[in-house]
């Protein structure tokens, strides 16, 4: 367009006229420009469509049973089921170590049950923990909004 404008408006200036965000001064000079300008005033118009169509579009956000966090690779599932299995496993013998707890008082000091389900908990969560770092590592080298800043 700023081959056809004398005027060198660009589709960004008119975009900012459209969205009211240019300065007071700068918005006037593009309303008198767009008197005589034909050129611009198409450019103007196909962005107006383009900013209706936009602002009519709606989304269709899926319901929130259907964002699932699944892992995305054979080894992060293998890794994400077996902390799973282990944390399972870990608390039915949290349990049982309370029973044992009694009996093991008995017969003396030897807590060999309270070591294996301590690092049956702790793995398992290192495990799950893992395979969520796995997958996170592996979009992080093709996320697009790696510079995208809130």
């Amino acid at each position: 367009m700023t081959e056809k404008c004398p005027g060198g408006f660009d589709q960004v200036l008119l975009s900012g006229y459209l969205d009211r965000e240019l300065t007071q001064g700068t918005f006037q000079r593009v309303q008198v420009h767009l008197a005589d300008c034909e050129a611009c005033r198409s450019v103007l118009d196909d962005l107006s469509r383009l900013r209706e169509v936009t602002l009519s579009t709606k989304l269709l956000t899926p319901p929130d049973d259907q964002w699932r966090e699944t892992p995305l690779t054979p080894s992060s599932r293998l890794f994400r089921r077996a902390g799973w299995g282990l944390v399972m496993i870990w608390g039915v013998w949290a349990l049982a170590v309370a029973g044992y707890a009694l009996w093991q008082f008995a017969t003396g000091p030897e807590r060999l049950l309270e070591k294996v389900c301590v690092f049956g908990g702790i793995s398992g969560v290192l495990l799950l923990f893992l395979s969520v770092l796995m997958d996170r590592l592996r979009l992080a080298r093709s996320d697009p909004y790696t510079r995208v800043q809130r």
